[in-house]
């Protein structure tokens, strides 16, 4: 591994503990004695401050003492006396994974690197799991490494290596109490947004911000703009004249301070969704669906860059942290039936929850073992869950039409063993669901990493995910406003009229004629396509979903994408079996002073 790393930095000893290759701005690498501390990521932290705190711990564990109340989004990594403390994000948008190399337990964060170090194949069943669901992948399974003898470090646990280079796995965090009312909580979300900016951005320097005309990036244009940053915003026009987003991002616009950029791409200027689809390209360590867009965002970072602009800010993740699901509501039953009542109302109405499947629903007290187990059940047999209200562990399995039986049975197979195995991440619905969501925003966050896109995300912090998890659910999502917490949070700081607004746009439009240009490619794809080949989807079943996803209910839009981005992946693995970030670089021998 030597040859692909820019960088090394040893233990106390002199053997190798760090190789890689990281931007200097990116990481705060120290050393004190026996102590090695590193952060690799974004954080606000001096490396003075953090030599200071390391010369404190006399165990790796207690480096989480050492970066408690940090900002930003980091890996964190420590060695004390040749034992390891290695941990990503809670959040998810800083990933690490381990496998055995020759009896030596090394972790690394991508699997990539791991799956080419052990010579290990995909594994058909993980992948399997990827397409076999309506729905998105479901808890646990979607934080599976789709690499054999490749295990992903769940986001909550750091690893442990002991002297002998022996590996175990140690619950790092927590969530916390839900306790908080509106106010309280939307004090604490503000600040916590004010300090994940923060520890981006600096007075005077340009940066870019996506201004789409929704809540989340709003905010943080407004919050960078709070920094005296110079700020160079990009907005999509999306075609769908019902669309509100660009005059909600007009209206911003004039808002933000004089001397902001302000650029505008009407979407007929810009390459089509899926542009470049066949080109294939370096494989990301599990099939990303953020494809879609890739050739867009290039064009969008590229003109960026020529406006000084070298990262953007983006509101990816707002969705996942500041919205709780609507299952909290079967834990309100339980614990608060008075506000439950009007709230469930409400809810019925508005999505017009059968009354029968919904009191079905709230009268159902499996835990989170035996639910997983009922879907299993219910997936191997193929059939389609009873409508009913979104109040469970998770979203109800209902099978692709593409599904293979090999396929539903493998995944099946899958639950029942994480139905034994696995705790949910919280011992509630509700919580459980809202830190599962916001994991899969942290998820697209590493994927556009991976992809180069100087995408920085804030609402994919820890800390931002425990300024929300700390409110009151009941209070966080109404059906009678729009996100209400982050309404709360930012007043006073982003225009009223653009915190009241209770409408969100899509691109369902770009996506199905992007999905038609690029017809010839899939009908190709549908013919040779590695998925149908590995037993995991009929081709026939494919091809239908891939030529005609109109002729589909509207909500296997993101299944057929998902699809979409296995097989695109699979090619792509095929193509690149050595990964391109291994090449030889120059190197540093010992970055750390």
């Amino acid at each position: 591994m030597r040859h692909a790393a820019c960088h090394v930095v040893r233990h106390e000893s002199g053997r190798p503990w760090l190789l890689g290759c990281w931007e200097e701005s990116q990481a705060r690498i120290v050393r004190t004695g026996p102590v090695r501390l590193a952060l690799l990521g974004t954080c606000r932290t001096s490396a003075a401050e953090l030599l200071l705190r390391a010369d404190k711990l006399s165990t790796a564990a207690q480096a989480e003492d050492a970066v408690r109340g940090t900002a930003g989004c980091f890996t964190l990594l420590a060695s004390v006396r040749g034992v390891v403390h290695a941990r990503g994000a809670a959040a998810g948008a800083r990933r690490l994974y381990r496998a055995s190399v020759d009896g030596v337990a090394v972790v690394a964060d991508r699997a990539r690197t791991l799956a080419w170090l052990t010579g290990a194949g995909v594994d058909m069943a993980q992948l399997a799991a990827r397409i076999t669901c309506l729905e998105s992948t479901p808890f646990p399974l979607d934080r599976a490494a789709v690499f054999e003898g490749v295990r992903a470090v769940p986001p909550e646990h750091a690893v442990h290596l002991d002297r002998s280079g022996r590996a175990d796995e140690r619950r790092w965090w927590q969530a916390p109490p839900q306790d908080l009312p509106l106010a309280e909580g939307a004090a604490g979300l503000r600040q916590a947004l004010r300090e994940a900016v923060a520890a981006r951005v600096r007075p005077g320097q340009v940066w870019g911000a996506d201004l789409s005309g929704g809540m989340d990036s709003t905010s943080l244009c407004f919050l960078a703009a709070e920094t005296g940053a110079q700020l160079v915003t990009t907005t999509l026009e999306l075609s769908d004249a019902a669309n509100e987003d660009a005059g909600y991002a007009r209206s911003a616009a004039a808002a933000l301070p004089r001397g902001t950029t302000c650029l505008s791409f009407p979407i007929a200027e810009l390459e089509p969704y899926l542009t470049g689809l066949a080109d294939g390209g370096e494989p990301d360590d599990e099939p990303a669906l953020k494809r879609r867009d890739l050739a867009q965002q290039r064009r969008i970072r590229a003109v960026l860059r020529e406006h000084g602009a070298e990262r953007r800010l983006c509101g990816q993740g707002g969705d996942h942290v500041v919205l709780p699901p609507e299952c909290h509501l079967h834990d309100l039953v339980r614990h608060r039936p008075a506000a439950a009542v009007r709230r469930l109302a409400a809810f019925a109405a508005l999505q017009r929850w059968p009354r029968g499947a919904t009191a079905r629903c709230l009268a159902d007290r499996r835990g989170h073992g035996a639910w997983l187990a009922g879907q299993a059940a219910l997936l191997a047999r193929g059939r389609t869950p009873a409508a009913a209200p979104d109040l469970g562990w998770g979203p109800s399995m209902t099978p692709s039409p593409w599904a293979t039986e090999y396929a539903r049975q493998a995944t099946a197979d899958l639950l029942r063993q994480a139905a034994a195995d696995v705790p949910p991440l919280a011992a509630a619905r509700g919580p459980h669901r809202w830190i599962y969501q916001a994991q899969q925003a942290g998820r697209v966050a590493v994927t556009y990493e991976q992809y180069g896109m100087d995408l920085e995300m804030p609402f994919c912090d820890d800390a931002v995910l425990e300024a929300c998890l700390r409110v009151r659910p009941h209070e966080a999502l109404s059906p009678w406003s729009y996100k209400p917490l982050l309404a709360a949070a930012m007043r006073g700081i982003v225009p009223d009229p653009l915190l009241d607004r209770t409408t969100k746009g899509d691109a369902s439009a770009e996506w199905h004629a992007g999905m038609k240009a690029q017809q010839p490619v899939l009908a190709a794809w549908a013919d040779s396509s590695r998925l149908a080949a590995a037993g995991l989807a009929d081709r026939g079943a494919l091809r239908r979903a891939w030529l005609s996803p109109g002729t589909l209910p509207a909500a296997c839009g993101p299944a057929v994408e998902a699809a979409l981005a296995a097989e695109a992946w699979l090619r792509d693995v095929e193509t690149h079996p050595v990964p391109d970030y291994l090449e030889e670089h120059p190197r540093d021998r010992d970055p750390v002073p």
